[in-house]
């Protein structure tokens, strides 16, 4: 683990920038940015296109350490380069910004109203490729759409094993158990959600170090008991369907909680920008995120 990234994602200001699209969601992420499906031909094409709007965005002027502590990356991005440089170390020596990788291979289907994380095959040796490009930390992403108290308490079991996992290698993970926020129930989901995790940390060694990204709460401040555990390096806010100006007034209402957003972060821009145009609306977007991340 490397303690100068851990000091600055545990005290730094700013917010996570979630850049980690995959598969599933790539070909919507890319029609939002304004490159179409007759534009690519194959999955390989795809994530072609995939990486060069990500390596628009970080290598904007407007994409710095200034206002981001890190940026969450998807496995091919990983594995690809960004002027001459993997894309963690680029990241980390060209833009003072920490580095982390999506590991989760999606969901299984809804059962007990969560939806677990399927199973994440050859994980050893996925972090251990991590470490050689230099990523800090990981994520992965769990889902609940009701207030099933055997359901949540499962999510977090599995996320809770594999964090040990993950932690054990030496990445400190990012422990992502999303609540749905058109569920009819979503307060009550995140009563039982904390309870949950505040169980979960109790018996963890104080050497373990992870970070909560959690949907915006229905009562603000909700999570903030979370934030006094020294085992938790920070706790952060997914936008989670809420459009960005509506997610950046509701995380400015929970103080101590940080940005780490994705659509919302990449809202408005397209391929067809010019290079003025986009990077003035990725600086624009960028500060009001920040805005909300520091209050």
């Amino acid at each position: 683990m490397n303690n100068t990234q851990l000091e600055r994602m545990h005290s730094g200001k700013g917010f996570i920038a979630a850049l980690d699209q995959s598969g599933g969601s790539s070909p919507d992420a890319l029609e939002r940015y304004g490159v179409h499906r007759d534009q690519y031909s194959n999955e390989d094409e795809m994530f072609d296109r995939i990486h060069e709007m990500r390596t628009r965005v970080i290598t904007s002027p407007s994409f710095s350490s200034d206002h981001i502590l890190g940026a969450i990356l998807f496995e091919g991005t990983m594995e690809r380069q960004i002027n001459g440089k993997p894309t963690a170390a680029f990241l980390w020596e060209n833009k003072g910004v920490v580095p982390f990788l999506k590991i989760d291979q999606g969901m299984e289907a809804e059962q007990n109203g969560v939806r677990l994380m399927k199973p994440i095959p050859k994980l050893d040796e996925l972090l251990k490729r991590a470490l050689t490009y230099g990523i800090f930390g990981t994520k992965m992403r769990s889902f609940i759409t009701d207030a099933n108290q055997d359901g949540i308490r499962e999510i977090v079991r599995q996320q809770f094993d594999y964090a040990l996992q993950i932690a054990d290698a030496g990445l400190v993970p990012i422990i992502e158990p999303e609540v749905d926020i058109r569920s009819k129930n979503k307060k009550e989901s995140e009563e039982i959600l904390l309870k949950a995790l505040e169980d979960a940390l109790q018996p963890l060694d104080s050497s373990i170090k992870l970070i909560f990204k959690l949907s915006l709460p229905s009562v603000p401040g909700y999570y903030a008991p979370l934030m006094k555990d020294p085992r938790v390096v920070r706790v952060v806010a997914l936008s989670g369907g809420y459009s960005r100006d509506e997610a950046d007034k509701l995380l400015f209402l929970n103080h101590g909680m940080i940005a780490s957003f994705s659509r919302a972060l990449l809202d408005g821009l397209t391929a067809q920008m010019s290079d003025e145009e986009f990077n003035k609306i990725l600086g624009q977007t960028i500060q009001s995120i920040y805005n909300a991340s520091i209050t």
